[in-house]
């Protein structure tokens, strides 16, 4: 339920953490008479991320197949099948509907997949590995028509069998010869065939749920969270994910043997055989003797001649991260994962940027065939974001919003015109500066005061920025780089990954300290002192002062009596602190989830990530996995104000029928509430 921290790679770690908490407003905006009634529109981004070239947008691709002059791509954070015309760079989604996880059959948006990974095909129809569904499914080119033709939709196993009857656990890689299916079963460690015309499943290599690295027959051998596969017509090719490791599967009676890596030993170094290493490969392409693999960790793509075993680097620098075009090590890749090609091109997903990459492989020159990868200015629908996480609005109406992925503080007008305050798209680091000039790192909280100058909390770089209304940025607290706890004069303060942020009327700025389980305060001159909670100590515990426990605070707001809440999202809990630090709790029990309205102990939230109040007392919540905003009074009575629990999407309406996908900032400024809908890539408005 809450999404922290759940791979080993730093970036990756910090993206997802982010997502599992975000901003919310505080200060600046004009007292209210009544609250928002819940009519959920779309100020600004969009979902929709077809166009040409640059100006598609995906959102986590995992695998990419060439048929013709097409590629065809499963974009999983978008939940669709999408489709690349290779001459002209023109992307459209052939299935699924963007931002809708679920299981359904049925033509074009009518299906629904849930993180689709990977794709295969015979020239009629494509075949997808739909990962958080246990299923394969089959695609129509033709039609669109999806259908499903073996395992449990959401049940998870291991079993052969035909059709509906078998099961699996993570399919992950998938490949056609002939007229069978194979297919990399992650977590049951196991490589599996799938006759097409029949459905029938059955298991060619490896033991299930029994990961290990050992060559050999059948079930003897072993396997470590397998992922791509490639073939030659004799062989498999199988990047062994969990070993670091490619290895090779004799199609006609499933031995296994090593070809290059050596097990449990990551790296980047070309070789011979069990000389190279690997730095977590997932995508493998086979053509002509070379096998090329997507060496997701490594961020480049390695090249591997069958016949020696021989690895070489043919693009991008071994764990040197970017989007940069080029020639073989100057060219850039952000966690590639997967790789097709048609003799002379190959064609790469970058996972972390959302970008199709060509690749010429005579030349290893790298260009960048579609996506827009980041973010984009403009008005209403025609800006994007990249996981917006907070959200606060000023005196005049307009919103200021840290879009996390792209590490940029965005603007955004009453009518929906978005500029980039400060920070440049897609670059990361720790500068101040003006504008453009200044580098962010996964910022999350954003709040704003009553002159116009803005606070952040700039998550992965352990620190508090504050920006005036000139765009000119500097650090108010903490030390950039430099996890821990600390209270003190600005950088020998210390944090560990700070969140939500608030300001009150005197310009006390609020944070809450996620991992260290604090609140914190700033004087206005940078002085930092911890108003509840104990250092590292996470719990749930009301109190005064150290006395009280928290566990991974996320969102804080701050009212005009200087009364503190907290959006609790390790305990699923409201909370709220006194000026003199007193803690009780709001809504909602200590470690126990749901959707539940009602009042104080029996209302349940889902991991709420970000908290607003308004000149009345009342709380507003982003209750994040549960996809819905709450809205909490003072004697602790929640409503759902709008969205519905379990339901992710991006539909405006009323009430119930308006659809969030993960929610994280809200911010409050009269009888408008505004919402960071992380997830959609979107800024909403309720009224």
């Amino acid at each position: 339920m809450n999404r922290f921290a759940s791979t080993s790679r730093a970036l990756l770690v910090a993206s997802l953490l982010l997502t599992a908490c975000g901003g919310g407003g505080g200060g600046g905006g004009p007292p209210v008479a009544t609250g928002p009634i819940g009519r959920v529109t779309t100020l600004a981004g969009s979902t929709s991320p077809d166009g040409i070239g640059r100006s598609a947008r995906f959102r986590s691709p995992h695998g990419v197949v060439r048929d013709g002059p097409y590629l065809y791509v499963a974009d999983a954070g978008n939940q669709t099948i999408r489709r690349v015309e290779i001459a002209t760079a023109a992307v459209t989604t052939i299935a699924g509907a963007t931002g809708q996880a679920g299981s359904a059959d049925g033509t074009g948006s009518a299906a629904r997949f849930s993180s689709p990974h990977d794709l295969a095909s015979d020239g009629t129809s494509l075949y997808v590995t739909d990962c958080g569904n246990q299923t394969i499914r089959r695609v129509a080119l033709a039609t669109g028509q999806v259908t499903t033709l073996a395992g449990g939709a959401g049940v998870a196993g291991s079993a052969d069998g035909t059709g509906v009857a078998a099961r699996f656990n993570g399919p992950s890689g998938i490949l056609r010869v002939g007229g069978n299916l194979y297919v990399t079963d992650y977590g049951s460690h196991t490589i599996r065939r799938v006759e097409i015309a029949t459905g029938a499943v059955t298991t060619l290599a490896g033991l299930a749920g029994t990961a290990g690295s050992a060559d050999g027959v059948g079930a003897v051998a072993r396997f470590n969270s397998p992922y791509g596969l490639a073939s030659d017509g004799t062989n498999l090719f199988v990047t062994d994910f969990g070993n670091y490791t490619i290895r090779a599967v004799a199609l006609a009676t499933g031995t296994v043997s090593t070809l290059a890596g050596w097990a449990g030993s990551p790296g980047g170094t070309d070789g011979i055989g069990s000389a190279a290493r690997f730095s977590g490969s997932l995508g493998i392409f086979h053509d002509a003797g070379v096998l090329y693999v997507a060496d997701m960790y490594g961020d480049t793509i390695r090249a591997i001649h069958v016949a020696t075993a021989a690895v070489s680097t043919l693009a991008g620098s071994s764990s040197v991260n970017g989007t940069a075009d080029g020639v073989g090590a100057a060219a850039r890749f952000w966690s590639p994962r997967g790789v097709a090609g048609d003799g002379t091109n190959l064609f790469v997903v970058d996972t972390g940027t959302g970008l199709v990459r060509a690749i010429e492989i005579a030349t290893a020159a790298v260009t960048t065939l579609a996506g827009g990868g980041w973010s984009s200015d403009g008005l209403g629908a025609a800006a994007r974001f990249r996981s917006p996480q907070g959200v606060a609005l000023d005196r005049a109406g307009n919103a200021y919003v840290a879009d996390t992925d792209s590490h940029t503080i965005r603007k955004v007008t009453p009518r929906g015109e978005v500029t980039t305050v400060a920070g440049a798209e897609g670059q990361w680091g720790h500068a101040d500066g003006t504008g453009a000039a200044a580098r962010f790192y996964y910022p999350s909280g954003i709040a704003v005061d009553g002159s116009g100058n803005l606070y952040v909390g700039d998550t992965s770089n352990q620190v508090i920025r504050k920006i005036t209304p000139a765009a000119e940025v500097s650090t108010l607290a903490g030390t950039a780089g430099m996890e821990g706890f600390a209270d003190g004069p600005g950088g020998t303060a210390l944090f560990n990954t700070p969140f939500g942020v608030a300001v009150d009327g005197t310009g006390n700025v609020y944070v809450a300290d996620a991992n260290n389980h604090l609140i914190r305060k700033i004087t206005p001159g940078g002085a930092v002192s911890t108003l509840a909670g104990a250092a590292g100590i996470s719990g749930s515990a009301d109190g005064s002062g150290a006395a009280a426990r928290f566990n991974s605070p996320c969102g804080v707001a701050v009212d005009a009596a200087g009364v503190v809440y907290v959006a609790e999202s390790g305990n699923g809990v409201i909370r709220r602190i006194t000026p003199a630090g007193v803690v009780s709790t709001l809504a909602g029990t200590a470690g126990i989830w749901g959707d539940v309205d009602g009042t104080g102990a029996a209302a349940r939230f889902n991991t709420p990530s970000g908290v607003a109040v308004d000149a009345a007392g009342v709380v507003y919540v982003a209750d994040s996995d549960n996809n819905m905003i709450r809205a909490v009074s003072q004697a602790g009575e929640v409503t759902t104000l709008a969205g519905v629990s379990g339901t992710s999407g991006a539909a405006d309406g009323t009430g119930t029928a308006a659809r969030f996908a993960y929610p994280t900032g809200v911010a409050i400024s009269g009888s408008r509430l505004l919402v960071a809908d992380s997830d959609n890539g979107l800024i909403r408005s309720i009224e």
